[in-house]
């Protein structure tokens, strides 16, 4: 149980073939989605006009050394860990989110590019697939029923959706269908196999090719205003209160 290739009931219905054009073409839509994020909102310019000006108001030169040290600190910190969130639970469930949904993706890559129809998948595949789905979940569902902000905040009700919540839940759809059909074909019923795989592709194609309108850029975006805003704060260009103590966030309880 769990222990085998969760997409071989899929390749009852479509070619192996046609399962890796359709990871392909998903690639393609969140790039394709991004750049015209970039470009559309005009981000990317954005982006170059404040660091030209910031440049200018840079207060001292960094070396190659100290941009290293500020990348290395950016990716320890701000990347690895979601350090930007001084709320620890958001903090957290973040972390399950993103390192559950690398672990989902990566290998539902290995399984359907290298053991697409193979009977023969070697049981650790399967089993980081699930754990990552769960972590996926459990992460997600915390965060969207109790940590979201318009619903924590604003008092609203935890159905209650905005644009800002179309990535959420095309997510949570996707991953929670994937696991259903999974299930369903455990189970060994045809009717509700069918019927999970079709959601499963409708939601996850939902996920992919919605990249302009929800906030899936955003993965591709922080890193690097996290990177720029260390970078001014050490040359000196930033407007904003420095952290007292080299801390961002103040103790909490939370």
């Amino acid at each position: 149980m769990f222990t085998t290739n969760p997409f071989l009931p899929l390749s009852e219905f479509v070619s192996p073939a046609v399962m890796q054009g359709y990871v392909v073409l998903m690639a393609l839509a969140v790039a394709v989605g991004t750049a015209f994020d970039l470009l559309h909102d005009r981000k990317f310019e954005f982006f170059l006009r404040d660091r030209k000006r910031r440049k200018a108001a840079a207060q001292r030169q960094l070396g190659g050394a100290d941009m290293a040290a500020i990348a290395a600190k950016t990716l320890a910190h701000d990347v690895a860990t979601f350090g930007e969130f001084c709320n620890r639970q958001r903090r957290i469930s973040h972390v399950l989110m993103f390192y559950g949904f690398v672990l989902y993706l990566l290998t539902t890559i290995a399984l359907i590019f290298v053991y697409p129809a193979d009977t023969s998948t070697p049981a650790v595949l399967p089993l980081l697939w699930n754990l990552g789905a769960l972590m996926t979940l459990l992460g997600g569902y915390w965060f969207f029923f109790l940590l979201r902000v318009n619903v924590v905040h604003d008092g609203q009700p935890p159905w209650r959706l905005v644009r800002a919540d179309l990535f959420i839940v095309t997510l949570l759809a996707s991953v929670s269908f994937a696991l259903l059909f999974e299930l369903a074909a455990m189970a060994g019923n045809p009717a509700a196999t069918g019927l999970c795989a079709g959601l499963y592709i409708l939601f996850t194609t939902a996920l992919f090719v919605s990249v302009p309108w929800s906030k899936f850029a955003h993965m591709f975006y922080k890193p690097v205003v996290a990177f720029q805003r260390r970078v001014e704060e050490a040359d000196g260009s930033s407007d904003l209160p420095s952290p007292t103590g080299g801390e961002r966030c103040p103790p909490s309880h939370t």
